[in-house]
């Protein structure tokens, strides 16, 4: 896994150490933070890439290609100890449970294995928030991929809560993935204080839907953010781009949260050099600088379309 950071340790602050570095707030209650696999697949790029930015939250995916709940008991603690030394608090940790790899007709027991190990992990990490997704079909009609869909979903939410987690689901793959109908009837039904809503800005451009318009269903139950922005080409094909250059709505979204008095992260999910739906890997060497471009991208266009001093419309923190 790599465990050696040379220069990390508890001397090291959330600004990296530098008396100029952003604060790492967007806004009045709002935080930016990144999810560092899109910067580095091992965790010394991704520690480098937070501290680059002088951003104090991270969230977690994979570390050298592993995911979180997959890690061995002393590369995890390795991992934990890193981040705390490095000044970091981790905003929510990327599952697989119902994600893009997991069909509705999958094991549900992979579900609730990583579920329950994750639960000691987010502990350690200090997070409660743990993304999921709710199940891609696999074959059934769209009554029986509902109904298994939820009865899943309301189990993995009692377990979360019994174990003092708050699953995030994401407007990505899924029954309830891509309608805001679908979302609400997914938190009736299967919801309860363990369960949020993860709204990522540019994945309705690869899904097909507007995003923004989905935003002004949901957020109310918006608990944590994904940035991303993308655009469809002439040949149909989904590029994404620095946010604020794309077909996302990017600024619109930033702003709506606010007004709605949205508290919370702003995460950086760039898919310019990872997109692990679709197997592509390019972080390479350039990959940390590539994040950070995008980091300072997104903290000029909240300065210049949003406004530093904006006051959200209500104080109470979410999640």
């Amino acid at each position: 896994m790599g465990v050696d950071l040379p220069g990390t340790g508890p001397e090291e602050s959330r600004r990296g150490g530098t008396e100029d570095a952003p604060s790492g707030r967007a806004a009045p209650g709002v935080r930016f933070a990144g999810i560092g696999d899109e910067a580095a697949a091992d965790l010394t790029g991704q520690l480098h890439a937070l501290r680059q930015l002088g951003w104090g939250a991270i969230e977690l995916r994979t570390v050298d290609g592993v995911a979180v709940a997959d890690l061995d008991e002393r590369a995890f603690a390795a991992l934990a100890d890193r981040i705390a030394a490095a000044g970091l608090d981790v905003v929510c940790v990327d599952s697989r449970i119902a994600n893009w790899s997991r069909p509705i007709t999958g094991r549900f027991e992979d579900d609730v294995r990583e579920l329950r190990r994750l639960a000691r992990r987010c502990a350690a990490l200090g997070t409660r928030f743990v993304r999921v997704m709710s199940y891609p079909n696999a074959g059934l009609d769209e009554e029986e991929w509902g109904r298994r869909a939820l009865d899943r979903m309301a189990r993995l939410v009692r377990q979360a809560e019994q174990e003092g987690l708050v699953l995030l689901h994401e407007n990505c793959s899924g029954w309830a993935g891509t309608r805001a109908d679908r979302m609400r009837e997914l938190l009736d039904r299967a919801g309860g204080p363990a369960l949020r809503l993860l709204f990522d800005m540019g994945n309705g451009v690869p899904h097909g839907y507007d995003a923004r318009a989905l935003l002004a269903e949901i957020i109310d139950h918006v608990a944590h953010v994904h940035v991303k922005d993308a655009r469809t080409g002439p040949d149909g094909q989904v590029t994404y781009t620095p946010p604020g250059d794309g077909e996302s709505r990017v600024r619109s979204c930033l702003a709506a949260l606010l007004d709605h008095g949205y508290t919370g992260a702003w995460s950086i999910e760039p898919h310019t050099r990872l997109q692990p739906h679709r197997g592509q890997d390019t972080t390479g060497a350039d990959g940390v600088a590539a994040f950070v471009r995008y980091g300072r991208c997104l903290e000029r266009l909240v300065r210049q379309e949003t406004g530093p001093a904006r006051t959200p419309a209500g104080g109470e923190r979410h999640g």
